[in-house]
């Protein structure tokens, strides 16, 4: 096998790995095809263990490893069905040419060589009810979601989030539109015209991106929530400058320099090998205080608002987390909290973490499906947006 026809199947293989949920980016792509070269694939399990050397960075990820290599090189066509049905739904108004011959020319690459004869690749998309799976997909509990509409899900949190506004500040710049006349600047330009008034000049206050703080629970009740709100976190940072990302399990993590980069899955790589309490517990009280003692005046300010993502099944001391959650409401403009429990219609604050907490929060929403997170981004942006005006 040719060292390009090599390396087009990896990159199959590869893409199939990161559809199913494997953090698989570009570098390890290189990497995998420089292993496999340097063993060779005379042996089936030589070739096997140089690509999960490369390509797996978690124990739990090599049970789907060994799954998707052995469908792969044991059944060919069965990975172009399962490719079929892993690929997002083309939702464009004509399908654009160059994605559908990067398929049908990898496919070909993986054709064996006793094979002459190729069939075509006949790509047809059903337009109608396009829209109708949108609205479901977007009301969709994330929890009864299969792989394909997450990554779908994920899409959608990355395009609808929309731009925060800059918030008006005290602090005046220069500016000819501005409604207010600078003296200072104005006496300046007398001195240099020898004492004539020609223009007065005008000023307007500098703007700076709201401040938002994410915390998100990630312990065993709240994995699948949680991942789909730090895709949401990493949408909204790329829109502003001030968001500042926490998860917390049974330890407060403060994770927003991981999140800043731009690529997602290459952050959520370092996110969830960075985070060690990922799945586990969760002691709501001692991460709010760690957040309030370690983290509060660092990174929020006067007009700040604090997103809270857990369902408030707290294991400690209540009281302990009332007094925290008063702490923290007290130290930012606005406290929202979000939790999945909000999904099921009979729904009634029984536990007595939830008890303790809910007469602490400027908002109680839920947090279950798309539709709920692009309602907080609209939330965010309304709110911002009459701060705005009212300062102006």
């Amino acid at each position: 096998m040719s060292e390009s026809r090599l390396a087009d199947n990896l990159l199959l293989f590869c893409r199939t790995l990161r559809q199913a949920g494997l953090p698989v980016g570009p570098g390890q792509v290189i990497e995998a095809t420089r292993a496999v070269l340097e063993t060779g694939i005379d042996r089936r399990d030589d070739f096997r263990v140089a690509l999960r050397s490369v390509l797996v960075t978690d124990i739990g990820q090599q049970r789907l490893f060994d799954q998707a290599f052995h469908i792969y090189f044991r059944n060919p066509r069965l990975l172009e069905r399962m490719m079929g049905l892993l690929l997002p739904t083309l939702e464009q108004e004509a399908p654009p040419p160059e994605p559908d011959k990067a398929i049908r020319r990898l496919m070909e690459a993986m054709a064996d060589d006793s094979k002459a004869e190729s069939d075509e690749v006949i790509v047809e998309i059903e337009r109608e009810g396009t829209f109708s799976r949108r609205e479901v997909l977007q009301h969709k509990d994330f929890e009864q979601m299969s792989l394909e509409e997450q990554a779908e899900a994920r899409e959608f949190l990355r395009h609808g989030v929309e731009f925060l506004r800059e918030l008006p500040t005290r602090r005046f710049r220069p500016s000819s539109a501005g409604r207010r006349y600078d003296l200072r600047r104005s006496m300046q330009l007398m001195a240099r015209s020898n004492g004539q008034l020609i223009q007065l000049a005008r000023k307007k206050p500098r703007t700076r991106p709201p401040t938002v703080v994410l915390i998100a629970d990630i312990s065993g009740s709240m994995t699948r929530y949680s991942r789909m709100f730090l895709h949401f976190a990493h949408a909204l940072g790329l829109r502003s400058h001030a968001v500042h990302a926490f998860v917390f399990g049974t330890r407060l993590t403060n994770i927003t320099r991981w999140l800043a980069d731009h690529d997602v899955d290459r952050a959520m790589h370092k996110v969830s090998a960075e985070v060690a309490d990922w799945d586990g517990g969760t002691r709501i009280a001692d991460c709010l205080e760690r957040f309030n003692v370690d983290w509060a005046r660092r990174v929020l300010t006067g007009r700040s608002v604090v997103v809270l993502l857990t369902d408030g099944l707290e294991r400690d001391s209540v009281s302990d987390l009332a007094f925290q959650a008063r702490r923290l409401q007290r130290s930012t403009s606005e406290l929202v909290w979000l939790n999945p429990m909000l999904r099921y219609d009979r729904f009634e604050p029984k536990a007595q973490g939830i008890r303790a907490m809910l007469p602490c929060v400027d908002h109680f929403l839920p947090a279950h499906n798309v539709a709920s997170l692009l309602d907080l981004a609209s939330l965010l942006e309304s709110r911002y947006s009459r701060t705005a005006r009212f300062a102006a």
